[in-house]
Order: structure tokens, then C-alpha cells, then sequence
């Protein structure tokens, strides 16, 4: 054990030790960084390369004349004779269904003719459900109503009773390029019950 002790002396010739306390170091346990390296950097582009003046490029010469004489008949191949799998090809707006035209179907008798033919369903009613079915089908050629279906619903017979009641709606038919066609359509039926 080390101790250290200091000695004084004093004019009476008398020793007096004292005890003075240590100092304690503790020594600390330095947790070890670790180097990233990093990738070298990419090297540098050749410097360019220097092409001599005494070398020059080589004319070229394009003949661009356009001199038509207009009165020599041109002897073209006569198209081919057009089949009936042809002419069925061009657009054909009959079996096509769009989502948007020109001039979309409108519900005859506004928007509240679907609350006309719509039933709110008696358990929905007594479970207090609300909200919003969204049916989604296609308007045919005439305005009628075509495969509906429920996209988005709440339950409790609502779905059931929306698409029963978008069966019945009639519309004026959708039309592109002065034609009635088929036309993908969405409906909101809103379900709210009187307070």
C-alpha cells in the first residue's frame, strides 16, 4: 500500500506526520472506432485528344432536286381489292364500352328519380346503418341500365335494394362522334335514415 505522508519540521525539533490522502485515477474502458473506408475516387476522364488541322472532312453531295413534272400520270400499283373483315375494322362504336364521351347519359327525371324506386331496408333501418353504395354498370345504345353492380357497399340489405332500384332507372344514351354507344357509369345511392 502506498501512502504518502508529509514530514514537518518545526523549530522545537519535533517531527509531526501527517497523512494526506491518495489521489484515485480510475481508468476508463475506450470502446474501439471503427473506419469506414471509402470507395477511391472514380479517375479522371482522359484529357482530349488534339486532331491536327490537316485533316479535313470530305464533302458530300446529297441530290435534293424535287422537279416534278405534273403532267405524266405517275404508274402506281392499284390498291388491293378491301375484304369484309376490312371494313368491319374501322372503328366500330357498336360493340366498344367508354367511360367518357363526348356527350355523356343523363338520369331522365334528375338525380332524385332513383330515390323513387329505392327501399330502405327494413333491417338496415332497425340496425340504424347509413351511408353511401356506390353501383356501377353500363348505359346501352337506348338508355338502359345494364349488368349493375355494387363497387362499393355498407350492408344490411342496402346493397341489395341499390341495385334493385338502378334497374329500373332510364337515361338518354351517351354519345360519341354523333353516335350512341355504350357507356361505363358510376351511381352514389345515399342511405340516411330521418332523425
Amino acid at each position: 500500500m502506498n501512502l504518502l505522508f508529509r514530514i514537518q519540521l518545526n523549530f522545537k525539533s519535533e517531527f509531526n506526520i501527517t497523512k494526506l490522502d491518495q489521489e484515485v485515477i480510475k481508468m476508463e474502458e475506450v470502446t474501439r472506432t471503427e473506419q469506414v473506408h471509402r470507395p477511391p475516387p472514380p479517375p479522371r476522364p482522359p484529357a482530349p485528344r488534339v486532331v491536327p488541322d490537316d485533316e479535313m472532312a470530305e464533302d458530300v453531295y446529297f441530290d435534293l432536286s424535287t422537279d416534278f413534272d405534273l403532267d405524266v400520270a405517275l404508274d402506281l400499283p392499284a390498291p388491293p381489292p378491301s375484304t369484309p373483315d376490312e371494313e368491319e375494322e374501322d372503328f366500330d362504336l357498336e360493340v366498344d364500352v367508354f367511360t367518357i364521351v363526348e356527350d355523356m347519359p343523363v338520369l331522365i327525371g334528375g338525380a332524385g328519380m332513383i330515390y323513387q324506386y329505392l327501399k330502405y331496408p327494413e333491417i338496415a333501418r332497425r340496425a340504424g346503418i347509413e351511408g353511401r353504395v356506390i353501383v356501377q354498370f353500363i348505359i346501352d345504345q337506348e338508355g338502359n341500365v345494364v349488368d349493375p353492380v355494387v363497387v362499393r357497399g355498407i350492408g344490411g340489405g342496402c346493397d341489395e335494394a341499390a341495385l334493385e332500384a338502378a334497374k329500373h332507372l332510364k337515361f338518354t344514351p351517351g354519345h360519341q362522334r354523333g353516335r350512341a354507344v355504350k357507356v361505363r357509369y358510376s351511381l352514389p345511392i345515399i342511405f340516411r335514415l330521418q332523425s
